[in-house]
């Protein structure tokens, strides 16, 4: 059964469409952040490698609740990583574990990365689409993005200061 949310199915295949280009960013960000978290080494480690995994089970949540939002606008999430790597905005490439600060500062650029992407989409999946909780939803996750990549940022500081320390 379709669910009745007073959208037209037009509409709500085009947020959905948006969705699943915010869950492939997502995934592909949990993937690299689960990466670090699994192979950074250097000073700090211990404080960054609990801190990533914290950043990675919040990634877990989002993506869950974006493909969760995707399935009650009534269309189905993408579940394939051949297809997250079609529509994601970010590179799949390979960090340098062995720079911390190289490791971090690619976190961060890929959170900012998904923080525009949000940005850029919150008025036309309101005003265009007339998805007002659609767009409350991702606002809500680009708040979590944005607290992310600070706490990144501020790693990263922590990180050029104990370098010039050496």
């Amino acid at each position: 059964m379709k669910a009745n949310l007073e959208i037209s199915e037009s509409n709500l295949k085009e947020v959905a469409t948006l969705l699943n280009r915010l869950l492939a960013n997502e995934f592909l960000l949990y993937a690299k952040t689960r990466g670090a978290h699994w192979n950074i080494e250097g000073c700090s480690f211990i404080g960054l490698h609990k801190f990533l995994e914290d950043q990675y089970k919040e990634l877990d949540v989002i993506i869950d609740d974006t493909a969760e939002r995707i399935r009650s606008l009534g269309h189905f999430a993408l579940a394939s990583l051949k297809d997250y790597l079609k529509i994601t905005d970010m590179l799949e490439n390979d960090s340098d574990f062995e720079s911390q600060g190289h490791a971090i500062l690619q976190l961060t650029h890929d959170h900012e990365t998904i923080i525009k992407l949000i940005r850029n989409e919150i008025f036309p999946i309101s005003d265009q689409y007339k998805d007002l909780g659609t767009a409350d939803f991702v606002t809500s996750i680009m708040k979590q993005h944005e607290k992310m990549s600070w706490m990144l940022r501020a790693h990263l500081n922590e990180v050029k200061s104990s370098t010039i320390l050496l």
